[in-house]
């Protein structure tokens, strides 16, 4: 441990000192440098024409015991900015399909043959993100990576933000960034060539035996997207079934 320390000792010295020249409504332990890396990936997300994203991650979960459980999940994006959109979010335990083409969304479970849609949507990827959480409890992840670099960024939540240092992620070559804000702490590697993030780490404040979500980001931004992956098809043995506003949402048991 102490070795570490004296590693990291001279990147505390270099953040303090870049932050010393931060404007005044800035804290004085946010690094104006991390934030600028945080917008200049947005900003490359944004400008992505298409792409699709691979995503392994693991979340502790902690039990009443205070034991730590790793629960594994596979994330798959298929998106056409500016209004079209495919995740598929899949673990051991939930299988859950989203589809959006611009008008309708469907969310879809292959396990349970339920699927449910929403027409007339008629919102930006953004927008839709926004709506899906404040509506229907539905929460897109990794999306809020997209509001840096625009007016919908947290900056001012953000009560530390610094450069860790160099290094590589599935071999490709990038920087990583610690950030902290109340309740909760975050890190992100960043491509130093396209500025995309390859790996996140959050951890949360908000139990004491502070669970961590781990994910490693794999981008293709030249595959090949068909327009019918947005639409969803009901398969034959299928059945419509309402969506749930947000306050009944909440009030419904986890599906095992």
């Amino acid at each position: 441990m102490a070795l570490l320390l004296l590693a990291l000792l001279p990147l505390v010295a270099q953040a303090a000192e870049q932050a010393a020249s931060a404007p005044s409504t800035q804290s004085p332990a946010v690094d104006p440098q991390a934030i600028a890396a945080l917008e200049q990936m947005g900003a490359a997300l944004r400008a992505l024409k298409q792409f699709t994203l691979a995503s392994d991650a693991s979340t502790e979960v902690v039990l009443d015991s205070g034991q730590k459980i790793e629960l594994d999940s596979q994330l798959k994006y298929q998106v056409k900015p500016p209004r079209q959109l495919f995740v598929d979010m899949e673990s051991d335990r939930t299988h859950r399909q989203l589809f959006y083409n611009g008008n309708t969304m469907t969310l879809y479970s292959p396990r349970l043959k339920y699927y449910a849609s929403v027409d007339g949507m008629d919102a930006t990827l953004s927008e839709l993100a926004a709506k899906l959480w404040t509506e229907y409890g539905i929460d897109l992840p990794l999306a809020d990576l997209f509001q840096w670099g625009s007016a919908n960024a947290p900056r001012n939540t953000l009560t530390s933000a610094m450069h860790v240092g160099s290094g590589s992620v599935d071999g490709t070559a990038v920087e990583q960034y610690a950030f902290r804000q109340p309740d909760v702490d975050w890190q992100l590697w960043i491509g130093q060539g396209d500025h995309l993030p390859r790996r996140i780490v959050i951890i949360s404040h908000d139990d004491p035996a502070l669970p961590a979500y781990t994910a490693r980001l794999k981008w293709d931004v030249r595959a090949v997207i068909e327009p019918a992956a947005f639409t969803f098809t009901p398969p034959p043995d299928a059945a419509r079934i309402g969506i749930l506003v947000v306050d009944a949402v909440a009030m419904q048991p986890q599906e095992k």
